[in-house]
Formats: structure tokens, sequence, C-alpha cells
């Protein structure tokens, strides 16, 4: 693979690369569509990284489903499949990794409710982006601070790969596509699309002034549908930080996290801008 990928790089092939944690669906298809329309070469990696799970029992439980993956892929046109072993990845072990300064990401939102978290992201992906060289690295919006994650990772490595965010793909009821959906039974898969629901309330409702009595308002939907709320949040865009308070122009984001029973599931919607 590496001897290929750097012939097609003296070529001036630009390189599309996917990240993956397998048990893939259609919002990482659409990943591997904008690949293949942005460069000449895709390739999709599939490694379930143990050092981003803080919880090993969600590690133990991630939908393992690679029949399907590798046929999806090839009927989607990935151009080569990386898929390593965890001592391919980890060739010293997993223990006394690096630590890469995140500063306040690292602290708030998943950072603050996934201790740990956002470490093992980088360390993967520092791994990953190393091996494969890409020109563009393609990421899904659903994972908004994660991708904020990635690019001070970028930003750290002085690498000149670009993040290409790409707009998050949503079932028929606006539930955002996750392999962890397949851990939902029927009751909570139907449960599960009133994220979406509190994400429009906010959208809808949104004006400047005073922001916790629709932040209110979109837990109370959540919780009707039996979610435990780790966090509603309305925050600046770019950077983040919470607001209980607009001021009518600046770019906010709202995020949630939720746990519908023990699957817990993250989504978000840009409240005053369109995805871009």
């Amino acid at each position: 693979m590496f001897n290929h990928l750097q012939k097609k790089r003296q070529a001036g092939i630009q390189i599309g690369f996917i990240p993956t944690m397998g048990a893939l669906h259609a919002g990482h298809l659409s990943l591997i569509g904008q690949s293949r329309e942005k460069t000449g070469i895709s390739v999709c990696s599939i490694f379930i990284n143990p050092t981003q799970f803080n919880d090993p029992e969600d590690f133990q439980k991630y939908p393992i489903t690679l029949e399907k993956d590798i046929f999806l892929l090839e009927r989607n046109g990935v151009d080569i499949l990386f898929l390593p072993a965890v001592d391919e990845i980890y060739t010293g072990g997993t223990d006394d990794l690096e630590h890469y300064d995140l500063g306040y990401l690292e602290t708030i939102l998943e950072g603050k409710f996934r201790p740990g978290h956002f470490q093992g992201v980088c360390q993967v992906m520092f791994r990953l982006l190393n091996i494969i060289n890409p020109d563009l690295l393609f990421m899904g919006q659903k994972d908004y601070q994660q991708c904020m994650v990635v690019e001070r990772l970028l930003e750290i490595m002085r690498s000149d790969i670009q993040l290409v965010t790409c707009e998050t793909l949503r079932e028929s009821d606006g539930l955002a596509m996750s392999s962890r959906n397949m851990r939902l039974n029927e009751e909570q898969r139907k449960n599960a699309s009133a994220i979406y629901e509190a994400l429009v309330y906010l959208k809808q409702h949104i004006k400047a002034g005073s922001l916790i009595e629709i932040i209110d308002e979109a837990k109370s939907i959540l919780q009707k549908k039996d979610f435990i709320i780790d966090y509603v949040e309305i925050a600046n865009a770019d950077h983040l930080a919470s607001r209980e308070d607009w001021n009518g122009s600046e770019k906010i984001v709202a995020l949630i996290a939720a746990l519908q029973h023990e699957v817990r599931l993250i989504d978000n919607m840009l409240l005053n801008i369109e995805h871009n």
C-alpha cells in the first residue's frame, strides 16, 4: 500500500483519507463520495481504536460488521482499505502513550464527559495520518468537537493535510446516522429521534437574548423520551464557548449528548448559519 500511495503522490495524484471504526453506514459512504469527487485515490481505514474508549464496556460492545463493510467499500469505489491490527498501530503497546496539548477542548462537552477520549483520538489519528499521508482528510460534522480536536492535532503536527468536514447524514426521522444506532432496540430507536426534535426546536426558536428557556425546553423534549442528558448546550460555532445569552449575530451551534438507556448518542446543529 505504502509504495502504491507514494507512486500516486509522485505522479501528482491527490489522496483522500476516510478514517472509520467500521460498522459502516450511509454517512460513511457520503464521506467516501466526497473523497472520490475531490481526490484521485481514496483510502478508508477500519480500526476500532482502544485508546479512545474511556469506558471499556463501550469498547467491548462496539459493533463489528467487517464482511458487510468490505462489501460496501467495494461497491462504493474505495481504492484502498487499510485494516491494521492494534500492534501495527501501537507498535510499543498502548501504555504510556504521548499526550497532546488540546487546551480547553479537553475540558468541555465531550472532553468533560469522556476524560481521555480526545487523547485517544489524537493518538490514533497521528499514527494513521503519518502512515497514509493524505492530502485531504474527510470527517463528518456529527462529531463537531472531534473535528476541532483533529484541526488542533494538524496544527501540532504542522501538517499541510486539509480537513474536509462533511454535513451530517440523517435517517428519515432526523436521527443522525451512527454506528451506535445498531445497539438500539425498536422502542429506543423511536425515542432516539427526540435528539433531532430538540435541535430543530432550538433552531426554530433561537433569538437574541437569554437562551436558558429554550435550552430547558430542549432538555424536556429529551427527558420525555427517556433520555438521560449529559449536556444540551448552545456554543460559539468557532471555539465552543458556552452561551446562555446571544447577541443575535454571533455564529452559534447547538450540541447534545444523551443516553438512551445505555447507548450514548451525540448530535449538533448550526443554528444561524448553514453548513459550508
